[in-house]
């Protein structure tokens, strides 16, 4: 699938713009652009303000990203230099999109409400300190990042892939790829259309009639399905109202005045959910570099993670919400033929939109059913390699890893029917509900707290188990009792907050409510049970001899 630096053909410089990379590009450009329609769009579901959104929160999220696919363009060059080869794929890199669902529906939208409903804010406000939590969240996130960016090597070689890539496999098969679903059904015309494309062009691999990018071909024919409909008066099909354009918006440099300091506190307890995010593209970018390295481009793992770390806080310190990650999917862009042109493009189009302007024009005129098909190729894309690239053995715990992820689901759904205002006039509530569906309720919400840390740490274990490391497994579950114990995995507080089970009452809300601590600690006990239970268990089986654990990480087959 590579072409090494052995080649009898001279080397001759960096081809590095290729006839592959007009639909490498449309790929990665239309991904980037989605996320982007999908943060504003979810943002606006809890009333916030769209035309805040697109002048504060935007701009720094696409500056991250035009900042980090340059610097992965430079890097091409340096590589395809250092291997005398002329057909070097650039990394690509883009925003988030986990982060896009899961910061946006649990961190951003939930604290704005906190400010209208809780606070009594202004919308306004509320948006400013919405928009001040999410930079805090952002800018730690990169942090992080960049601190883990040296120990990238041995994150790899001690946790197994069924680990590292079950929990991306649980956030791409059941958020990514599902909850487009509404949109694209919702005008299923259009969207199921649209969908066949991407589908039979990226993942079949047929060739689009004329020989164009499949992502452009769905974005040509189902947008001109969906402005007939609105031509032919189709209920539900409206052409769109064209929102004023604030050319060269200014509002996110307000971010560089530092006044979101000041929300540091208000950000805190958003942490826990924000933090594991950043944990999982480091991860991701771990085994992006590897398939990378698959197809022919080695690239050096430290310096992916710093790229993306950096990117991210320069996003984080200029207004962005949403961090930057490397993107699974750089061998599907080498086979397209893509060199570097398609990064530089990205780049381009998507920090001149958010810096500009003209995403806002972008985002009135291109029909989201011909777009968001996109997302459900990415989320079966990831999914598809995450079995891929863990042994067969392990497709168990890649499986187990999607379950704490289908609680996010779940709770998403119910807290929508929960939060309808007609409820609320009614008085109906939470507690007016039959006992069980309660502590249904309240199982659920603690099974999808942290439930990318608890997805990976579910793989790691049964892995370990299934390779008969039970003291590994049992290690690992001990470690489950005690991040239960602070609210890192299954904390039943809102906005899955860290606490401390016990504690005087000076300490104030990080204290654990009695009320909590029940279901708090009969988990921690479940998992510290486990534990005592497979460290015990390995005194009583014969060992496994040493040539019988494969600890091959590369192949993707026993």
């Amino acid at each position: 699938m590579s072409v090494s630096n052995e080649s009898n053909t001279p080397y001759q410089g960096y081809k590095w713009c290729a006839r592959g990379d007009v639909n490498a590009f449309f790929g990665l450009m239309l991904d980037n652009l989605t996320g982007l329609f999908f943060l504003v769009i979810l943002l606006s579901g809890f009333g916030f303000p769209t035309d805040f959104a697109i002048a504060a929160l935007v701009p720094g999220t696409a500056l991250g990203v035009l900042v980090g696919d340059l610097a992965f363009v430079w890097i091409a060059f340096r590589l395809s230099k250092r291997k005398r080869s002329s057909d070097v794929t650039a990394m690509p890199l883009g925003l988030d999109t986990p982060s896009v669902f899961g910061i946006t529906l649990f961190i951003l939208g939930p604290s704005f409400r906190e400010g209208v409903d809780a606070l009594g804010l202004s919308p306004t406000d509320a948006a400013y300190r919405t928009w001040h939590i999410g930079i805090w969240c952002i800018v730690l996130s990169g942090i992080l990042k960049l601190a883990l960016a040296p120990a990238t090597n041995w994150v790899r070689t001690v946790v197994p892939r069924a680990g590292l890539l079950g929990s991306l496999a649980a956030i791409a098969l059941v958020l990514i790829s599902f909850i487009p679903l509404s949109e694209i059904l919702g005008h299923p015309l259009p969207g199921l259309v649209a969908l066949a494309i991407v589908l039979t062009t990226l993942i079949a691999r047929v060739e689009f009639p004329g020989r164009l990018p499949g992502t452009l071909g769905a974005l040509l024919v189902a947008g001109l399905l969906y402005y007939l409909m609105c031509g032919l008066g189709i209920d539900g099909y409206k052409f769109p109202t064209l929102s004023p354009v604030e050319w060269f918006p200014t509002r996110w440099l307000e971010s560089w005045q530092l006044a979101w300091i000041s929300d540091g506190s208000d950000a805190l307890h958003y942490l826990p959910i924000a933090l594991p995010f950043a944990i999982a593209t480091v991860v991701g970018g771990i085994d992006c570099t590897e398939s990378a390295a698959a197809a022919g481009d080695t690239y050096d793992t430290r310096t992916v993670i710093a790229v993306e770390a950096v990117a991210t806080l320069v996003a984080g310190l200029s207004g962005g919400v949403i961090q930057t990650t490397p993107y699974i999917g750089h061998p599907a862009y080498k086979a397209m033929g893509g060199r570097a042109a398609y990064t530089l493009g990205t780049a381009l189009l998507i920090g001149s939109a958010g810096l500009i302007g003209y995403f806002t024009v972008l985002n009135d005129l291109i029909p989201k059913p011909a777009v968001m098909p996109i997302l459900v190729f990415i989320g079966l894309e990831i999914t598809a390699q995450s079995f891929a690239a863990t042994p067969k053995r392990h497709y168990a715990a890649v499986a187990f890893a999607c379950l704490p992820a289908l609680a996010v689901l779940a709770l998403n759904l119910s807290d929508q029917i929960l939060g309808d205002p007609a409820l609320a006039k009614a008085g109906l509530s939470l507690a007016d509900l039959k006992a069980n569906l309660q502590e249904n309720y309240a199982t659920i919400t603690m099974l999808s707290s942290g439930f990318i840390l608890t997805s990976l740490l579910w793989a790691w274990g049964l892995a370990a188990s299934i390779d008969h490391r039970l003291k590994t497994a049992g290690v690992v579950f001990l470690v489950c009792a005690g991040l239960t114990l602070f609210g890192l995995i299954h904390s039943p507080l809102a906005g899955s907050q860290l606490f401390v089970p016990a504690g005087p009452a000076g300490w104030g809300d990080i204290v654990l409510a009695a009320e909590k601590r029940s279901k708090v600690f009969e988990f921690a006990g479940g998992y510290a049970l486990i534990g005592v239970l497979l460290l015990l268990w390995t005194r009583l089986i014969p060992s496994r001899p040493a040539g019988d654990a494969v600890t091959d990480r590369s192949d993707g087959l026993d």
